[in-house]
């Protein structure tokens, strides 16, 4: 066992999804408050811990059958590069560690990692076999992401936020289900759930859990409530870049076929990465970019 067959084990490419802990805090502008950013940074690292965890698992689940794809067949437990028991000694220490991170500094957290990793037991045990249940585990994986920001932080979190996260995860989850339909057509043995889908559903579903995010995000902005704890009724020109993002991701999904790993996509296409950046940058400045004014020149506000 090397070490660099441990890393691919722990898929730490795949951290980038655990942002959705700074969520919350983001949004209520408290990101700039040392004791949030420190709060929401531990919840970072224990759900790093939480989600190699379960990648770990699922790698020992699905090693039978992963010797039979193109692609995953290389991972270190279907290919032998790691041994089962080294794998589950890992899993053991990962396990450990997710649990006693929230434990010393911030228990709140310990029902939404408890939830997690129950959802994902379920899912790689069973539930990951029946079509539509498995999408919305994943979308339940992210929303428990954000429950969890919000509870290290101690951020309620908004019932906006949790639909938009929950369908923006089900067009994630239905963008991989697509790419794995597509490399296994024509092949006998593949996931039980792809017997569940076909393209034109795919597509379908995606095009409607785009249309309705695209509204959930348009309402969130000219909610009252928003514009007024923003303290900016000009939050709706972000809504250009989650449009953007949205067709540049659907691009990537039914014209390319370049989504089979969401993650990947995100962070090999430097378009979708300009539109989130450009996003990111927009809304941090409507949020946090006022408050930074008046401390340089308190004079002027």
């Amino acid at each position: 066992m090397r070490i660099r067959e441990v890393i691919i084990l722990l898929r730490p490419e795949h951290w980038v999804k655990n942002l959705f802990v700074f969520i919350p805090a983001f949004f209520a502008a408290r990101l700039s408050e040392p004791e949030v950013i420190g709060n929401a940074l531990l919840g970072f690292f224990a759900f790093c811990l939480m989600a190699s965890a379960v990648y770990v698992m699922n790698d020992l689940v699905d090693a039978p059958q992963d010797k039979n794809h193109p692609d995953k067949s290389k991972r270190p437990v279907a290919s032998g590069a790691i041994r089962r028991w080294e794998a589950y000694l890992i899993l053991a220490v990962l396990l450990a560690s997710s649990f006693l991170l929230p434990c010393l500094f911030r228990p709140e957290m310990l029902l939404f990692s408890g939830l997690y990793l129950m959802v994902n037991v379920a899912y790689s045990l069973s539930l990951k076999h029946f079509a539509i249940i498995d999408v919305s585990l994943i979308g339940l994986g992210f929303l428990l992401r954000v429950l969890a920001g919000g509870a290290v932080t101690g951020v309620a979190v908004s019932h906006w936020l949790m639909v938009l996260t929950f369908v923006l995860a089900l067009i994630l989850g239905l963008a991989k289900r697509r790419g794995e339909y597509v490399v296994a057509m024509g092949e006998s043995n593949f996931r039980k759930a792809l017997e569940g889908y076909n393209l034109p559903f795919l597509d379908m579903s995606m095009v409607v859990c785009s249309t309705v995010a695209i509204v959930a995000y348009l309402m969130y902005c000219f909610s009252p409530e928003v514009t007024l704890r923003i303290g900016s009724d000009k939050i709706y020109y972000t809504s250009f870049f989650v449009i953007a993002g949205v067709l540049r991701y659907l691009q990537l999904t039914m014209v390319f076929g370049k989504t089979e790993s969401p993650t990947r996509a995100l962070l090999r296409d430097g378009f979708l990465q300009i539109i989130l950046l450009c996003w990111i940058g927009s809304f941090a400045w409507l949020i946090y970019g006022k408050k930074w004014l008046a401390n340089i020149s308190p004079g002027l506000f």
